[in-house]
């Protein structure tokens, strides 16, 4: 009986018998299903930022969300957190103080991380600095405190994600987001698609320390001629949505006089981009467009249950 099994196996195409399951495979669901985590970023920033994504996280317009620790309304999104424990919530690991006026420093003392710091004590502004100045070490330190901070808040965390892709700038940079991790046991974001694209290199050896997604979409600027993004925008996108797991980010947002003032002179995922992205999903024709499509929407629970097995 071994001998005919081993013989069928050789007669087999090679594919046929070696390839892995894939992440849909995994989570139970057929390898052409398309799986839609819906994402809101930046909780935590300001109340606006809070009031339209806790809104949506109610209404079941995303599926997860994550949170900027050391922005001034932490507090306020903990509080909600603790008393809705079965939210899809994660750590948005925050290196950077992106706004013109409205900026945060480090959750440790500037003085334990230095590298982390402009002349004024706020997290760089720049992605670039981040590359130039941010040491590992005290980035793992920092980040970690983070994590900590929510821990204590009482927040039950399902993933750690990365704001505006400062974990991705280097290799070093890279490795503390898999230390984290590691330590915390929960899910990192990390695409397969944009991986292979552009450090295909780096791809066998990220399947073997995490869970990669299979893509992330959003709206990036240059590809809004209206300056905004548009329910025609997230339309075609949804429309075009491979099998796979796929990450849509959004950010949401009232636009109200204290997010204008947060965003000035920063039209890019400033006040009106905020409010189009909360309307699109909180609108009938988003959820007309999953249903029309067959997409099924999951969140980081699901994959943070995964990576316990």
């Amino acid at each position: 009986m071994r001998v005919l099994l081993l013989l069928l196996l050789l007669t087999l195409p090679a594919g046929l018998w070696c390839q892995s399951p894939t992440l849909a495979e995994r989570l139970g669901y057929p390898a052409d299903a398309r799986l839609l985590i819906v994402h809101a970023d930046d909780l935590g920033m300001c109340h606006a930022e809070n009031a339209a994504s806790i809104e949506a996280l109610e209404a079941d317009a995303v599926t997860s969300a994550s949170i900027m620790v050391p922005c001034p309304w932490f507090g306020h999104l903990a509080a909600w957190a603790r008393r809705h424990p079965e939210a899809d919530l994660g750590i948005h690991l925050t290196l950077t103080s992106e706004w013109k006026h409205y900026r945060w420093g480090p959750v440790l003392p500037a003085s334990e991380v230095p590298s982390l710091v402009d002349s004024l004590g706020f997290l760089h502004q720049t992605t670039e600095a981040v590359v130039q100045h941010v040491r590992p070490e005290e980035a793992l330190r920092e980040l970690a405190a983070q994590i900590e901070r929510a821990r204590a808040a009482g927040i039950r965390l399902t993933h750690l994600d990365t704001h505006m892709g400062a974990l991705f700038l280097t290799p070093e940079l890279l490795q503390v987001y898999l230390a984290l991790s590691q330590r915390y046991g929960l899910p990192v974001l990390l695409p397969r698609e944009q991986i292979a694209q552009q450090a295909p290199a780096l791809l066998p050896l990220l399947e073997q320390q995490a869970l990669l997604i299979d893509r992330v979409v959003m709206a990036w600027p240059e590809l809004l001629p209206e300056g905004v993004p548009t329910a025609d925008f997230y339309e075609s996108v949804l429309r075009k949505l491979e099998p796979g797991v796929t990450e849509l980010i959004v950010h949401l947002a009232h636009d109200t006089p204290e997010m204008r003032a947060v965003a000035e002179d920063h039209p890019d995922y400033g006040a009106a981009w905020r409010q189009a992205d909360f309307d699109f999903v909180r609108s009938a024709r988003f959820r007309k467009i999953i249903e029309e499509e067959g997409i099924i929407l999951i969140g980081w629970k699901d994959l943070q249950a995964l990576m316990r097995q």
